[in-house]
C-alpha cells in the first residue's frame, strides 16, 4: 500500500476566479501526526475537505494508501474516521445509541464497549447528548469517528472551546490511537497543542505550504532559539528595527504591537548589547523579558499573524 495520505499539486478554483488552494503537495506517512496550520482563509479546510473526499479538486491528485477517490470510494471512507470542530448529535438519543448508530454504517466496527471505554464514556452510556458537557460531547464526537475501526483520522480544531482537562483528555486518545498504528491529520488553533502532538506540520497561508518540518526544525530554521521582547519610553522604541537587527547574536526582528521582539541564538550576548543601546539613546526599559522560542514566533514570522487572529 501507498502512504495512508498523499496528494500532489491540489488546486481549488471556486467560480472559475477565487483560487483557495494553490498547487499544494504533501505526503503523510503511517503512524504519523500531521498537523496542519495557517490563518483563517488560508485554505485548510477546503484542503481538508478534498482529502476526505467531501469536496473534489479543480485538479491535482489525491491518494489515500495509493488510491483514488473514483476508484473505490466505499473502501476509502471504510479506512477515515472525521471528527469536526462542531459535530451536530441527536440530543434525544442516548451515548451508546448514538456509536451504535454510527457504528452501523461500516462494516467492521468496533466494538460498543470498547469505544466507551476508551473514550472515557462509560459512565454517561446512558445519558442522553443533550445532557453532556462540552468535553463529554467532543470525546462522544471522536468515538464516532472511531467506532468504524479507521486507519486515519482526520480531527479539525477538536479542542477548541474546551477546559484545560478536557483538552489534555483529547490528547491522550490522539496518542492512543497512534500507538496502535493510526495515521493522524490535524488542524489546530492551539500551538502548544501543535508542538505536543505534531510529530511534523505544514504552515499553509493563501493556498500554499510556505513551510514544513517537524516542530523542532521549524524552531530551529527561525533563525534563534530565544525570544528577547523588550520595550522602550521612547518612540518606535527608539530605533527602527534595522538598528536592533545589528545587535550582536541578532537573527531576526519584529515588532509585536507596542513591543520588539529579537529572535537570538546568545541571549547573554544580545541584552547586555540592548541595554547599552538603550541607555546611549537616552530612552528607559519599560519592559524586558525573555523566554525559549515557539511554533507560535514560526508562525508569526511566517505569516505575520497570529494563529487565533480572524
Amino acid at each position: 500500500m501507498g502512504s495512508p495520505i498523499e496528494c500532489t499539486n491540489l488546486r481549488k478554483t471556486y467560480d472559475g476566479k477565487i483560487e483557495a488552494v494553490r498547487g499544494l503537495s504533501l505526503r503523510i506517512e503511517a503512524g504519523e501526526c500531521f498537523g496542519l496550520l495557517g490563518p483563517n482563509g488560508a485554505g485548510k479546510t477546503t484542503t481538508i475537505e478534498i482529502l476526505e473526499g467531501v469536496l473534489a479538486a479543480t485538479s491535482g491528485e489525491v491518494r489515500i494508501f495509493g488510491h483514488s477517490w473514483d476508484e473505490n470510494p466505499r473502501q476509502l471512507r471504510e479506512w477515515i474516521g472525521i471528527s469536526l470542530q462542531e459535530t451536530r448529535l441527536s440530543e434525544k438519543l442516548s451515548v451508546r445509541e448514538t456509536i451504535e448508530l454510527f457504528a452501523s454504517f461500516y462494516r467492521e466496527p468496533r466494538p460498543t464497549a470498547h469505544v466507551l471505554e476508551e473514550l472515557q464514556l462509560t459512565e454517561k452510556a446512558d445519558s442522553w447528548v443533550g445532557k453532556l458537557s462540552g468535553g463529554q460531547k467532543q470525546r462522544l464526537a471522536v468515538a464516532t469517528a472511531l467506532v468504524g475501526n479507521p486507519r486515519i483520522l482526520f480531527l479539525d480544531e477538536p479542542t477548541t472551546g474546551l477546559d484545560p482537562q478536557s483538552r489534555r483528555q483529547l490528547w491522550d486518545i490522539v496518542r492512543a490511537f497512534q500507538k496502535k498504528g493510526g495515521t493522524v491529520l490535524l488542524t489546530t488553533h492551539y500551538m502548544d497543542e501543535a508542538e505536543r502532538l505534531c510529530d511534523r506540520l505544514a504552515i499553509v497561508d493563501h493556498g500554499v505550504i510556505i513551510a514544513e518540518g517537524t516542530p523542532p526544525d521549524l524552531i530551529d530554521r527561525l533563525g534563534g532559539h530565544h525570544v528577547v521582547e523588550f520595550e522602550t519610553s521612547g518612540s518606535q522604541n527608539g530605533y527602527g528595527l534595522d538598528v536592533w537587527q545589528k545587535l550582536p547574536g541578532v537573527e531576526s526582528v519584529r515588532h509585536e504591537d507596542s513591543a520588539v521582539c529579537l529572535n537570538v541564538r546568545e541571549p547573554h550576548l544580545t541584552i547586555p548589547a540592548l541595554l547599552a543601546a538603550v541607555n546611549q539613546q537616552g530612552q528607559q526599559l519599560e519592559h524586558l523579558s525573555t523566554r525559549q522560542a515557539s511554533l507560535e514566533d514560526v508562525f508569526v514570522n511566517l505569516t505575520g499573524r497570529h494563529l487565533r487572529e480572524d
